[in-house]
């Protein structure tokens, strides 16, 4: 499945996302710098890609760390998933955390985090006074097992 998404460049140095094999799920998106960016233990930046794009309706993008940087290096993003709403028209930034105990430089054109987009559901809530009896109830945290 495919779908048409527009791209514009806010900074003129920036790189257009491309996967990195035919089988890849996310669009590897680049630091857009002029200069190396180190992030200390424990700490966050934010990293433009010097993008913005123009999601379809009923579609979202979720931008989401990626797994080397995050295993090798302690490297992931602040808010977990990013989320680009189909009417957001402004660059693309991602939230990057250290969680290791070493620093770590990002440089101008490291990939930084993968955009994947997804169809998306808008839910008509229902106010009601019960919900259907399942097998699991109200169990949380832990209920089903390990």
């Amino acid at each position: 499945m495919q779908i048409n998404i527009r791209v514009k460049k806010v900074q003129e140095n920036a790189a257009i996302p491309v996967y990195a094999t035919n089988g890849s799920a996310g669009l590897d998106l680049q630091a857009n710098l002029t200069e190396p960016l180190t992030i200390d233990p424990g700490k966050r930046i934010q990293v433009g890609t010097g993008l913005a794009i123009e999601i379809p309706p009923a579609y979202v993008g979720l931008i989401f760390a990626r797994s080397g940087l995050a295993s090798r290096h302690g490297i992931s993003l602040a808010n977990g998933v990013g989320v680009i709403d189909s009417d957001y028209r402004g660059e693309l930034r991602c939230a990057l955390q250290n969680t290791s105990g070493e620093a770590y430089t990002v440089h101008p054109g490291d990939r930084i985090a993968q955009l994947v987009f997804v169809p998306v559901v808008q839910a008509n809530l229902q106010l009601v006074d019960e919900l259907t009896d399942t097998t699991r109830g109200s169990g949380g945290f832990g209920s089903t097992g390990a």
